[in-house]
């Protein structure tokens, strides 16, 4: 099922459900009438609502920021990545051949394997690392005879440094997801916002049932959004490898 079909099912199910139990509510205890209500509860919802909706703006614009932040990190990784290579140009053999070995089976790694685990939200695993690591040690034992080899030798190293830095980055961001005191404090506030829409009395059994599906289709869509933001990589945000594979294509030109 999409994206789109899977929220809208969601959203659309969520309002029949409320939209049903107002009518039946609202004709069970219509004899009684509930506008004396209407001032009490209207100040109650605006607190209750009020709050869960800031939460709920907060944690969006939180998990807007992270996923913008984890696709701008792809790239630095990825950039880091070439820049080893380019500067490994001046490097003597066999250590650039072996450096340009190592940044081509790097991505590839990223791309082909750690990738599909992302996007499954399960463990990388530690190949890259391994990976990371051998290129170090070529790019640490490699021997300069120049102040041009050294430098280059040098960049190399703070390049793959950076690589280090933004492929931690990277890993931390993947399953992060939103904390479960955070889910609860959402999760009850919205039950409690639309419980409080059925103390309200006033207009018909119809228009009313159409009012409080409105408010718990809108809850339900924020949910929805949270849900598929949390992570990253997967869901609704999913963060693809591009700047990998842009990467791979400019490793195998300057090959």
């Amino acid at each position: 099922m999409s994206l789109f079909f899977s929220g809208l099912f969601w959203v659309l199910g969520l309002m029949m459900v409320t939209a049903v139990l107002a009518v039946i509510l609202r004709k069970a205890r219509q004899r009684f009438g509930r506008e004396a209500n209407n001032e009490v509860a209207g100040q109650v919802f605006t607190i209750v609502g009020g709050v869960n909706v800031v939460i709920a703006a907060f944690v969006l614009i939180s998990l807007f920021d992270a996923t913008d932040k984890a696709d701008e990190n792809t790239y630095q990784e990825a950039n880091a990545l070439v820049a080893v290579r380019w500067a490994s140009e001046s490097l003597a053999e066999p250590a650039r051949s072996r450096v340009e070995e190592l940044t081509q089976s790097y991505a590839n790694e990223v791309v082909q394997v750690e990738w599909p685990a992302l996007r499954a939200g399960g463990p990388v695993g530690g190949q890259g690392w391994e990976l990371l690591s051998e290129l170090q040690g070529e790019v640490e034992r490699v021997p300069t005879r120049t102040d041009r080899e050294e430098n280059s030798r040098i960049e190399a190293s703070t390049q793959l440094w950076n690589v280090y830095q933004a492929r931690q980055d990277r890993l931390n961001a993947s399953g992060n997801g939103v904390s479960a005191i955070v889910w609860f404090a959402i999760l009850v506030g919205s039950a409690m916002s639309v419980g409080l829409m059925f103390m309200f009395g006033g207009p018909g059994v119809y228009s009313y049932a159409v009012i409080v599906s409105m408010l718990s289709g809108a809850i339900a869509l924020m949910l929805f959004a949270i849900y598929q933001l949390q992570d990253p990589f997967s869901g609704g945000a999913s963060v693809g490898p591009d700047a990998y594979v842009a990467a791979l294509t400019r490793l195998a030109r300057s090959g």
